[in-house]
């Protein structure tokens, strides 16, 4: 509605109960990128990164304008990576690997050669813990059954 020149910033943003500021960023990302904008990408490279910072120390953009120039979504995401890198140093902009890590091949090895006996041991240790525990909670149950019997007598 905006783009269309029909309504205002202000008239757009409360017929569609979006934040002014919001919908500005909206419709830069959008001039500056198209529909491209609206497409989300989350696992930036460093040498992207750098590029991002680079813009802006030699142009002194801000991060809101650099993170419209290079299509990232939020400018929070930017200052981060700013904050990062004089706080940190260029390697703690590195991409992170996400999700659990892999057994890998070591630990599924020493599964594998483990004897019969030391996994029954293993087996066994689990399940007197399993009791120990049980025990326990029986007789947390069996103690605020009495506590609450003495209060009701009163």
């Amino acid at each position: 509605a905006y783009l269309e020149g029909v309504e205002s910033y202000r008239t757009t943003s409360e017929k569609h109960q979006v934040n002014v500021s919001l919908l500005k960023r909206w419709v830069a990302n959008f001039r500056e990128h198209g529909i491209a904008a609206f497409q989300t990408y989350t696992n930036y490279s460093m040498e992207f990164k750098m590029d991002v910072l680079t813009y802006m120390r030699e142009t002194g953009a801000s991060t809101e304008k650099a993170a419209a120039i290079f299509n990232i979504p939020s400018s929070s995401t930017v200052w981060n990576w700013k904050h990062v890198m004089e706080t940190q140093g260029m390697d703690a902009l590195m991409p992170k690997k996400k999700g659990r890590p892999s057994m890998g091949k070591k630990a599924k090895k020493r599964e594998q050669t483990k004897s019969p006996e030391e996994i029954l041991r293993i087996e066994n240790e689990k399940l007197r813990m399993e009791i120990d525990y049980l025990k326990k909670l029986h007789a947390f149950i069996q103690e605020k059954e009495k506590s609450a019997n003495r209060t009701k007598r009163k």
